[in-house]
């Protein structure tokens, strides 16, 4: 039987007390939400807080609003509110790709976007997603209230931009004209971590030509979305030779590792593979958003 080390509970009341509870109780105190994430690292006992710091009390922290051009999304909403949220179905169709190949219903259920986040696993599909669609985190602390771009939050495996007395707040997506965006994943069972999964978004101009685009891509290694993508592919209309040609530059610019999962030869191939069909299911849908 796997046992965590033994730890102390607190349950934070709001925002306010849960960053007093990490100031007083220190760096080695850590929250809990969804706990899917931090749990099992505790019984492997790769992971042994002194405090867990409950934040499930602070509602304010779940909700999904438009707000302006951006969509704001709370750290403690759950998987399976960004599943059914039609606003989140209508500007981002890769969250609701991504969330639905994300563990299963009961992760989803109790699993919120914060705890994905900031758990930073290279093979975790939501930091790919936010990646691409350029969003950024807000985080609270003792100082106050700072806001960093989703490139700069992952600072490696395992590791994010939130301080050990920060909490992270909420996420802000911009939403774009004409966009379209898609995410695929190949995974070697139901709820398993990802083989190779790759998302996309893109803007398309008046013309149907790419605007922009950008891509991201899950468990291969890669730091960020694909460089060189936007200027191999701006200007350009859509089509089979275009997405051939992502594809490539996509398998060239990850670094997999072979694994249980797969040589690095095989998910080369996958990188290429699902980014083709992303741009292709993105283009698709920004084409319908152009037309409606």
């Amino acid at each position: 039987m796997q046992i965590p080390a033994p730890f102390d509970y607190a349950r934070a009341r709001d925002v306010a007390h849960a960053i007093e509870l990490l100031e007083r109780h220190g760096p080695e105190s850590r929250l809990v939400a969804g706990g899917h994430s931090l749990l099992p690292m505790m019984k492997l006992r790769l992971a042994r807080p002194e405090w867990l710091i409950d934040i499930n009390d602070l509602a304010e922290l779940d909700f999904i609003r438009r707000d302006g051009d951006t969509v704001r999304v709370g750290a403690l909403t759950r998987h399976t509110a960004l599943l059914e949220s039609a606003a989140i179905a209508r500007y981002f169709p890769i969250i609701n790709d991504a969330e639905q190949v994300i563990a299963d219903p009961v992760v989803r259920n109790r699993g919120t976007i914060g705890g994905s986040l900031c758990q930073a696993d290279p093979a975790e599909d939501l930091s790919t997603v936010a990646d691409v669609l350029a969003a950024e985190a807000v985080i609270t602390g003792p100082g106050g209230q700072r806001v960093v771009p989703m490139a700069d939050f992952h600072r490696g495996p395992y590791e994010t931009a939130v301080a050990a007395n920060e909490l992270l707040c909420e996420l802000r997506f911009p939403v774009r004209d004409r966009a379209g965006s898609a995410y695929e994943k190949v995974e070697r069972r139901v709820g398993d971590w990802a083989v190779v999964a790759a998302g996309a978004t893109l803007t398309l101009a008046a013309d149907g030509s790419i605007d922009s685009v950008a891509i991201g891509l899950t468990a291969v290694g890669l730091d960020g979305t694909v460089a060189g993508i936007e200027s191999a592919l701006h200007g350009r209309p859509p089509g089979e030779e275009l997405f051939a040609e992502a594809g490539r530059i996509a398998a060239a610019a990850c670094h997999p590792v072979e694994d249980s999962r797969g040589p690095v030869d095989y998910k080369r191939h996958l990188a290429d593979e699902l980014t083709r069909r992303v741009l292709r299911r993105a283009c698709a849908r920004a084409a319908q958003a152009q037309e409606g």
